[in-house]
């Protein structure tokens, strides 16, 4: 390693460090809350869109209704959300402690957010994570472990980034250790009272990840960027609603964020592994299918991801993504669009 590349290991290790040991309170090891949420969960959105809007691209923060002990399914976007979310007061009921000289932001992410679950490692899913790195503290970082792989080689490598992480290119600076998932197999999430359970998903070449969190009775389903299976030549979108079907026939199902890129004028060859509202419907309705019953989704908050940004004038994409989804919702769900800053109480 060249002298160089030392100090500017040492230097980031000293960073790192510092923001770990100066915090007061912080839990540690591999340990479960006790006490999961009866009621819900509660949902911040940090970044909404599906690239090209630097600073609010895909990061959705979830933590049982309650409970300040938070996870993140992706991290496009981690300070800038946080910042736009306290700017717009949806961070007043977090505390933060009168010893530490955080501001809210810096108070979220060392003591709120307590890991993240990485569906797949495209840089609008990955970009906030790996730019708040060295101000982050030592968190677990979840994902299959083809993601852990592109992380590892192609990403915390030295060349890209440095190493944050645990394994990979050395030196490792382990602000971020690996924990790779096995599909259909839960795993607690730790310092948190909840628990997660990942299937595979086809987007393009690039294997993707839904992430089935429990906490108590209670389900929510979080999507990464994937497109329909009949379009991507899988069963894999079929695999998942088999699994989660129970979570809808006991109602503890309380939320699902699925993706729709784009509208329905994207023709299906140029979808790029993503989804429009009528791919989007016809998977809630096979959904309904597995659990035998089309009234099963009624009132289920579906939660509209990853729309992607566009530079031309007119009609905001959003609103014509939603107005097609209202037309054919024949399933009684509750489509609610991703905002950045936009916090959900679901139940």
């Amino acid at each position: 390693m060249s002298f160089t590349k030392s100090i500017f290991c040492a230097l980031l290790a000293a960073i790192a460090g510092h923001a770990f040991w100066a915090q007061p309170g912080r839990a540690e090891g591999n340990t479960s809350r006790a006490a999961p949420s009866q009621n819900g969960f509660d949902i911040l959105v940090l970044g909404a869109r599906g690239g090209v809007q630097d600073g609010n691209l895909s990061a959705y923060m979830i933590m049982p209704y309650g409970d300040h002990h938070a996870i993140m399914c992706d991290a496009g976007t981690l300070v800038n959300g946080l910042n736009v979310s306290d700017h717009l007061g949806k961070l007043t009921d977090f505390s933060v402690e009168n010893t530490t000289p955080l501001t809210p932001t810096g108070y979220m992410l060392h003591h709120v957010i307590q890991g993240y679950l990485i569906s797949h490692a495209h840089l609008d899913h990955i970009a906030g994570l790996a730019i708040s790195a060295p101000d982050d503290t030592p968190k677990p970082l979840y994902a299959l472990q083809s993601t852990v792989d592109d992380l590892s080689h192609s990403v915390f490598n030295w060349r890209i980034w440095p190493n944050f992480a645990d394994q990979g290119s050395a030196p490792f600076l382990k602000t971020y250790t690996y924990h790779p998932l096995i599909p259909a197999q839960p795993l607690p999430l730790q310092n948190t009272a909840m628990e997660v359970t990942a299937w595979p998903l086809s987007h393009g070449p690039v294997i993707s990840t839904a992430f089935l969190i429990k906490s108590g009775s209670n389900a929510l389903l979080y999507l990464g960027d994937t497109g329909p299976d009949s379009v991507e030549n899988t069963h894999r979108l079929k695999t998942l609603w088999h699994a989660v079907a129970p979570d809808v026939q006991n109602h503890q199902l309380k939320a699902i964020i699925i993706e729709s890129s784009y509208d329905n004028s994207r023709p299906d060859k140029t979808l790029f592994g993503h989804m429009t509202p009528r791919w989007v419907l016809k998977s809630l309705h096979d959904l309904a299918q597995e659990t035998g019953k089309a009234t099963s989704l009624q009132g289920l908050t579906v939660l509209i991801s990853h729309i992607k940004y566009t530079l031309t004038t007119g009609k905001k994409i959003q609103d014509t993504i939603r107005r097609e989804l209202d037309a054919e919702n024949d399933l009684g769900v509750k489509f609610v669009i991703a905002e950045q800053g936009l916090r959900l109480h679901v139940q």
